[in-house]
């Protein structure tokens, strides 16, 4: 009786000594996630800011213009990056990768932060900027697939909780970002924000990035060679001709991966940027209250994240997505609801839809790591990512906006329906074709 119960304490001990390994192994990947995306928003935040630092127009306007162009130049490198470092990940290890994508981060928010402006250097500011937001974009191109596939590898047992733990980070990324912008023009005025003021929080950004390569020198590796060693730099690697070849025999999912992420990217950045900004653009409505109304958003993505992380593993993986992706259509239709008339009607659609954008956005990455094998996963789902993003999530504000502009504000729900319609039909083709392997 005494050994049943030192056997039942020990195993107890064991468990708990594993889930505490666990969750300091995902706090390190999913605090360089949320880092990652903080330094991201930051640069379309401050834009106005680093328009006339670097880009001098003719007028404020073309000066935020030319920033912004810049800042759709890293959506352009994502999916270069996500080919490129995922094909790394897949031969010599995740996380030489992992360690590689969050230093090129912070070291390029960094830069930015204390770069001398055009006046004092020319146009070699602005293509410096340039330099600093491709390699922005080709990190990030593989910090978001990667990590999730990484997560996935370190606790295979519970997808869910790896979903929502590193949704959570990610959100809480997004969140900060507008808040620490927010702080910093409060505590040093309107004035000193332009002048200076707006570096701060890139250097943050870069200071912050020395905690994160420290937290992620520890994390082991997952990646097992057809050795069935651990990799590294002196194991034998996966030929680049063997991961290539896993890739191309799954061409369907790696469609249904460009779906998966393109569609539910395309509408986070309706109810992330596209909504607030035809709010204050197009019906005047009051900056503070739209602000407001974002961050209530954020949170609501933030703390949603969290909960879902404790109940998603007690069903499948693939009827969460069909479930959530299919209720996603009727929602977007959200959006015709709003035509102006104050705070009030445009809190209610967008807290409205991210009630069903919360648990899209959860587990959106887990399921596209889920079409793919280990020896492929992280150049598959890179190539997906970075493209599905690069089509349809960096462009979708944009012609959410200019739909409006034009009398067709009523199209715009339509091919986001759409693209949810087609997402969905590609990974129940993709799943009998080729299989699934993670969530069941």
């Amino acid at each position: 009786m005494l050994e049943q119960e030192a056997a039942r304490n020990d195993a107890s001990a064991t468990t708990a000594e594993a889930r505490k390994r666990d969750r300091r192994n995902l706090f390190a990947l999913s605090a360089g996630h949320a880092l990652e995306w903080f330094d991201w928003a930051m640069f379309g935040l401050l834009s106005v800011y680093i328009g006339t630092a670097f880009f001098p127009g003719d007028s404020p306007l073309s000066s935020t213009l030319n920033s912004l162009a810049v800042f759709a130049v890293g959506f352009v490198a994502r999916p270069i990056g996500g080919v490129v470092f995922g094909m790394v990940a897949d031969r010599v290890g995740r996380r030489l990768v992992m360690i590689g994508s969050i230093g090129v981060t912070a070291a390029a928010s960094f830069v930015i932060g204390v770069m001398p402006t055009h006046a004092q250097i020319g146009v070699w500011a602005g293509i410096i900027v340039v330099v600093c937001r491709l390699l922005q974009g080709f990190a990030a191109g593989i910090e978001a697939p990667l990590s999730n596939a990484y997560g996935l590898e370190l606790v295979p047992n519970r997808p869910g909780y790896v979903a929502g733990f590193m949704a959570f980070f990610n959100n809480l990324g997004n969140l900060l970002a507008p808040l620490t912008a927010f702080a910093t023009s409060a505590l040093l005025g309107a004035t000193a924000m332009g002048e200076y003021g707006w570096r701060v929080p890139f250097i943050l950004g870069g200071v912050l990035g020395l905690v994160v390569l420290w937290l992620r020198r520890s994390l082991p590796e997952t990646l097992i060679t057809e050795s069935g060693e651990v990799a590294n730099k002196a194991s034998t690697r996966t030929e680049a001709v063997v991961v290539w070849r896993g890739v191309g025999s799954r061409w369907v999912s790696v469609l249904a991966v460009i779906f998966i992420v393109g569609a539910i990217m395309a509408y986070n950045y309706t109810w992330l940027s596209g909504l607030p900004s035809m709010a204050t653009g197009t019906f005047g409505e009051d900056p503070t209250g739209v602000f407001a109304v974002s961050t209530t958003m954020s949170i609501i993505l933030t703390l949603g994240a969290m909960v879902l992380s404790k109940i998603i593993d007690k069903w499948p993986l693939s009827r969460w997505f069909v479930i959530a992706r299919i209720v996603a259509i009727p929602t977007i239709f959200l959006v015709l609801l709003y035509t102006g008339g104050g705070i009030g009607s445009l809190a209610a659609v967008m807290i409205g839809g991210s009630l069903v954008l919360v648990v899209n956005l959860t587990i959106f990455n887990t399921v596209a790591n889920s079409l793919f094998p280990q020896y492929c996963r992280g150049t598959a789902v890179g190539l997906g990512y970075g493209i599905g993003v690069a089509l349809f999530g960096g462009t979708a504000s944009y012609l959410f906006v200019w739909l409006q502009s034009i009398g067709l504000h009523a199209v715009f729900p339509v091919y986001i329906a759409v693209l949810c319609a087609i997402s969905v039909v590609l990974y129940i083709i993709a799943k009998r074709r080729n299989g699934i392997f993670v969530g069941e």
